[in-house]
């Protein structure tokens, strides 16, 4: 086993590491927990190796060396080298400074209600239904609703959203097609073309407006005298739009994929509602919709176990191995749905820590916390679909039926 994994090579991977990451994971964390990759990068599979290098001030997102080489002078350069995600500090500072404001706790309860309104009226939709397809039908409509109105996005291009995503998001993962470069740069020049008639439109409307608080924090707001040029603004509603939809996206589909699988867990949560707050963290815990992160050590930095990694290497963290690894999580491969503490690391940690987690938590908790009591009994009607990336985990498509 050893021989075996030892081989192993992140930018290698197939369609089996995709459809079922979980032992590979597991034999990294056991035999080789900071494993060095044919590139010289490493890959970390443990809970606190992957913490220390989230929470070091030495570890740098900014990936325009690296996405330089992966992408060419193209757009999916230009976005991924200009969003929040992929920046430090002073930039990133900036860009966060004017975005937070409209995801505080306080002003995200004021969503609430439309959350409710949404998630209601999805459901009209899916007891019509009957059957339908999780993904198509309930998950992928909720995020794109919700973080369409924080950003004014007119109800014609919500439908393209996913597809958007998916194409610009499918672009980091480590082993990236020809096809899948192009259909990202052809999303990331579409999307920009909406976004900046949209922008134009705001700047030039700025009063009377029911949605798009967000955009006009972007738009309108600054931070130490600066801000955001129109590329800039472009890129980072892309990177806001993306963030807010595909990975909400894949939470719903697998936390209803979990509980098809756990149908103790499915009981339980039915006998007591009040579960569903530790049930959305043992959900996210257990398929991170973000399995692998990267950074770049701008210092040396040591691991907990006294390994030091030099400035320049380049790591990617497996988030969905931090988060099944037994020396954080008792019975890590159980799902228990009353787990607590549950201290996971699905939305990352340190200064990049998700902004949306928050909002996230919000929609899961309503979402789901409807879904299961409104449907109790809920079928798997045909076979499930992963969307084929590894560094994202959720379905492409669910079919069920619900009563």
């Amino acid at each position: 086993m050893d021989g075996t994994i030892n081989d192993f090579d992140l930018m290698e991977i197939g369609p089996d590491f995709i459809e079922n990451p979980y032992p590979t994971l597991r034999a990294l964390r056991e035999a080789s927990p900071v494993h060095r990759n044919a590139d010289g990068s490493v890959f970390l599979t443990r809970h606190a190796d992957c913490l220390r290098v989230y929470q070091s001030r030495d570890m740098l997102s900014d990936k325009t060396r690296e996405f330089g080489r992966k992408f060419g002078q193209c757009p999916l350069l230009t976005h991924h080298t200009t969003s929040l995600i992929f920046n430090d500090p002073p930039y990133h500072s900036v860009v966060r400074k004017l975005i937070s404001g409209a995801f505080t706790p306080r002003k995200l309860a004021e969503f609430e209600p439309l959350i409710d309104e949404i998630v209601d009226r999805l459901l009209d939709r899916v007891e019509e239904l009957g059957e339908l397809d999780l993904i198509e039908d309930f998950a992928k409509i909720l995020p794109t609703e919700i973080i369409s109105f924080m950003l004014g996005i007119p109800e014609q291009y919500r439908a393209k959203l996913r597809d958007y995503s998916l194409a610009i998001l499918g672009a980091l993962d480590p082993v990236v097609p020809e096809d899948r470069l192009q259909a990202g740069n052809q999303a990331v020049t579409e999307f920009s073309e909406i976004l900046d008639d949209l922008i134009n439109h705001r700047r030039a409307n700025p009063e009377g407006a029911a949605q798009g608080e967000v955009l006009e924090a972007l738009i309108f707001g600054e931070h130490d005298g600066r801000r955001l040029t129109q590329e800039e603004l472009i890129q980072n509603c892309i990177f806001l739009l993306n963030a807010g939809h595909e990975t909400t996206t894949s939470f719903v589909g697998n936390s209803i994929g979990i509980l098809l699988d756990e149908p103790e867990q499915h009981r339980m949560l039915l006998a007591d509602p009040g579960l569903i707050d530790t049930a959305v963290e043992e959900f996210l815990r257990v398929q991170s919709p973000l399995q692998i992160g990267n950074r770049l050590a701008d210092a040396d930095i040591e691991l907990p176990d006294g390994t030091v990694l030099p400035e320049g290497t380049y790591i990617h963290t497996s988030i969905a191995g931090a988060n099944r690894d037994p020396a954080m999580f008792d019975a890590p491969e159980t799902v228990d749905i009353t787990r607590k503490p549950n201290r996971h690391i699905a939305f990352i940690t340190g200064i990049h820590v998700c902004l949306g987690a928050t909002l996230a938590r919000i929609e899961g908790r309503i979402a789901l916390g409807k879904f299961i009591s409104r449907f109790p009994r809920i079928e798997q009607t045909g076979p499930r679909r992963l969307v084929p990336l590894a560094r994202f985990r959720g379905y492409a498509s669910l079919p069920i039926r619900v009563t």
